[in-house]
């Protein structure tokens, strides 16, 4: 399964057709609002990015790494909860019930849940914006050690 920014890919019916005997919620793109609002989200980032280009002061550098550091740490604790919620929620009367088992997916990583491995991680979206994140944190201590020599 692939989160894009609006909407869900792969096997998403398959794989909450076998969630659902474990009691797990049926996955939809309906239990994301964030997909209602995260293409503002992104275009505002991108415009922060671009004025910090045009303005080119140091500032504007240092407030465009904080909006990428804020946003990258806000989706990780979003995805968390949202994990943890659907892992733990569970249907009572679901077909296989294991006592004290819940069936959180991982936040970044594998893990494994009963006899299913559930890997996730970033594709090339999530990959472009640690490259931004590792870019601007390098420009930050370029601008630091200039400053510092001078």
């Amino acid at each position: 399964m692939k989160i894009w920014i609006d909407t869900l890919s792969g096997d998403v019916r398959t794989i909450s057709a076998l969630n659902h005997y474990i009691g797990m919620k049926t996955i939809e793109a309906s239990m994301f609002p964030e997909f209602d609002y995260m293409i503002y989200l992104l275009a505002a980032i991108i415009a922060i990015g671009l004025l910090a280009s045009v303005i080119n002061k140091r500032f504007m550098l240092y407030t465009f790494l904080g909006v990428i550091l804020l946003a990258g740490v806000g989706a990780l604790v979003d995805f968390y909860q949202w994990g943890y919620d659907y892992g733990h929620d569970l249907n009572p009367e679901a077909p296989i019930k294991i006592e004290g088992m819940s069936y959180q997916p991982p936040l970044i990583g594998t893990k494994v849940l009963l006899n299913f491995t559930a890997f996730s991680g970033p594709d090339i979206g999530g990959w472009i914006f640690m490259t931004v994140g590792v870019l601007l944190f390098a420009l930050v201590f370029y601008e630091f050690k200039k400053n510092k020599s001078q």
